[in-house]
């Protein structure tokens, strides 16, 4: 079993900053992988979005929405993913996910989610 445990989120103004951040434990979690990891987004009523990804070599990508706002990275022990959010914007409001996928490389889209986060709600006021 693969636990991811979310911490961070909250509330901020527009151009404010947040960080989120995914514990990885479990007694099936691999620090040296492979993994995708990312994270996505979703608002009540919409289809989620995917934010950003990285895969087991580090290479990362972004959804053009946050691209140079947001940072997602993997602490050296490998068992924390983050999400740095700069420049937050009202649209960036939504429940965030971190997820996991095992495999070495991200599809198009970022993990599936194969392992996921709880969840932690992050509101962007104008």
């Amino acid at each position: 079993q693969v636990q991811m445990a979310q911490s961070g989120g909250g509330s901020v103004q527009a151009g404010g900053s947040l960080q989120l951040s995914c514990g990885l434990s479990g007694t099936a979690y691999r620090p040296n992988g492979p993994y995708c990891m990312g994270w996505f987004r979703q608002v009540a009523g919409n289809e989620r979005e995917e934010v950003a990804s990285i895969d087991t070599r580090g290479v990362t990508k972004y959804a053009d929405s946050v691209k140079g706002r947001f940072t997602i990275s993997k602490d050296n022990t490998k068992t924390y993913l983050h999400l740095q959010m700069n420049n937050l914007k009202p649209e960036d409001t939504a429940m965030y996910y971190c997820a996991a996928d095992p495999g070495s490389l991200c599809p198009r889209n970022g993990p599936v989610g194969i392992y996921r986060g709880q969840g932690t709600q992050v509101t962007v006021s104008s």
